[in-house]
């Protein structure tokens, strides 16, 4: 199962607490992917750092426009 969300309507200050209240409720083996309008790389650092259930490795981040980026957090 893959859980998406897309952050690009909401304001900054709420993004990382609305990816971490959707990533905490993942089952393990299961993805969030995001919809961002830059580069998530300090989430990604932050969930690094933070989550100990977030999966690095399997991390992944496709730019699909100019304002589009999709990143897929997995949960060990």
């Amino acid at each position: 199962m893959s859980d998406r969300l897309d952050l690009r309507d909401i304001p900054a200050p709420k993004r990382h607490p609305k990816v971490h209240d959707a990533f905490g409720n993942l089952e393990s083996g299961e993805a969030l992917t995001l919809v961002n309008d830059h580069d998530p790389k300090p989430l990604f650092y932050e969930m690094q750092a933070e989550i100990s259930d977030f999966d690095a490795e399997g991390y992944d981040v496709e730019e699909r426009g100019e304002n589009e980026f999709v990143a897929t957090l997995p949960k060990k």
